[in-house]
């Protein structure tokens, strides 16, 4: 126990000298932790499981299937988590999301030679691994975080993930061109497999949160005609599922498919995550209030950019430069972004009771633009012989998703604040504290 409690102590003391934080509870210490382990699992294997499935299929329609199935299956999972989210305790839920994506490894090493035939199966194991986990994991980013820590928590999990980023890809790169036939892709897939077994271990270690109540997420969907703000959120949501269902899948295969190696692939990694771990470092200490909607607006506006270097002939320098472009940016707009969508749902109408109730309703939007994304992928792939010119152009419609998001969010406005009430009233009207100031965010 004391040796436990010494190495909480060291570590919220790094944390404290990195980001210059003097309170760091327990629980959001815990729950960023166990987003590290989860994005170097992913990181390891995720971009790889891809390439798996390719190597077995040769087929950019299969691929889209597969993914397809995943932005299926993850909402549907969103709606069976946040009711029973309402009826047993959230960190449950979240485990059970990691029990998942352990089983989709597991499949993947039990059954990846017949790839092609288990396709739909793989994409709704891991569709419902994601749903659990993101849903029990968004819950408790909005119960642990309040909006004086939210930046910090959304600037340091990037840090987390773009640290993933760095070491999965490039060692997962490495190890499997070192390896003769498939034998380091199931090194790797155990690697992911042991490193979500860690996630759930160390998820004993956070607080109980039971809840209570009835699951009634079609009255926060009809909450959009009453709340601007909400509406702006949701619609924001779609974009960016717009822009990333297809370019989770599409840019690896070609790096891929124009390389040759899977070590090329992990070098990509290694240099988009390098820049992105040092522009969520900067963008975490830097973001002000008053600079959110301005910072998405010039991140959009980068990422929309880069998504046009696709179009000239492909090599690998041209994805490295894309790469670099994106990754910069991306922290610009996501850090902000998360931020306003926690503070809308955090003053939307009962915020309190209906928390679970918001975030099943934003992923339901976020997996829609992801499914109509795939969808027109599929109908690009299908109607156009010439199909790597055609997706190109498709791209270019896609990446647009993210510069939508500045529009959508530029309307959202807070009304004046009324006396203060006490932390305690505060936390029972919104969730959290109120802020500062109710000025427009």
């Amino acid at each position: 126990m004391a040796r436990n409690m010494g190495r909480e102590l060291f570590a919220m003391r790094a944390l404290r000298l990195l980001f210059n934080k003097e309170d760091i509870p327990k629980d959001l210490l815990l729950l960023l932790i166990i987003s590290g382990v989860y994005f170097l699992g992913i990181a390891l294997s995720n971009t790889f499981v891809n390439i798996f499935l390719w190597k077995h299929t040769n087929s950019f329609k299969d691929i889209a299937i597969y993914n397809l199935m995943i932005v299926i299956f993850q909402p549907l999972t969103f709606l069976v988590a946040g009711r029973w989210a309402k009826k047993i305790d959230r960190v449950i839920v979240l485990r059970m999301g990691v029990v998942f994506l352990a089983l989709f490894f597991i499949s993947i090493l039990l059954f990846g030679s017949q790839a092609r035939e288990y396709l739909p199966l793989f994409g709704a194991v891991l569709g419902i691994g994601y749903g659990f986990y993101w849903l029990a994991f968004n819950v408790l980013t909005f119960e642990i975080t309040e909006p004086d820590t939210r930046d910090f928590f959304n600037g340091f999990q990037g840090v987390l993930s773009s640290l993933a980023g760095m070491i999965g890809p490039i060692f997962a790169g490495w190890l499997i061109a070192s390896l003769t036939s498939y034998i380091g892709y199931k090194i790797i897939f155990a690697l992911s497999l042991f490193l979500f077994a860690l996630a759930i271990v160390i998820s004993w270690f956070l607080e109980r949160r039971p809840a209570e109540g009835q699951f009634t997420f079609q009255r926060i969907i009809a909450e959009r005609q009453n709340n601007p703000n909400w509406r702006g959120v949701l619609y924001a949501h779609f974009f960016q599922g717009f822009t990333e269902g297809t370019f989770a899948f599409v840019i690896p295969i070609w790096i891929f498919l124009t390389t040759k190696s899977e070590f090329a692939l992990g070098k990509f990694g290694l240099v988009e995550s390098g820049v992105m771990f040092i522009s969520f470092y900067v963008v975490s200490r830097a973001i002000k209030r008053h600079f959110r909607k301005t910072s998405i607006l010039i991140g959009g506006l980068f990422l929309y950019f880069s998504v046009f270097i696709l179009l000239f002939k492909l090599h690998f320098t041209l994805f490295i430069v894309y790469g670099i472009i994106a990754s910069a940016a991306f922290p610009l707009l996501s850090v902000p972004y998360m931020s306003i969508t926690f503070d809308v749902i955090g003053r939307g109408w009962k915020a309190a009771e209906m928390r679970i109730e918001y975030i099943v309703v934003r992923e339901l939007y976020y997996n829609g633009g992801r499914t109509v994304s795939i969808l027109l992928f599929l109908l690009t792939v299908g109607l156009f012989e010439n199909s790597e010119q055609s997706i190109r152009y498709l791209l270019v419609i896609l990446g647009v998703g993210y510069l939508v998001i500045y529009f959508c969010l530029r309307g959202i406005h807070f009304a004046a604040k009324h006396p203060r009430k006490t932390n305690a009233a505060a936390r029972e009207t919104h969730g959290f504290h109120d802020e500062e100031s109710g000025s427009t965010v």
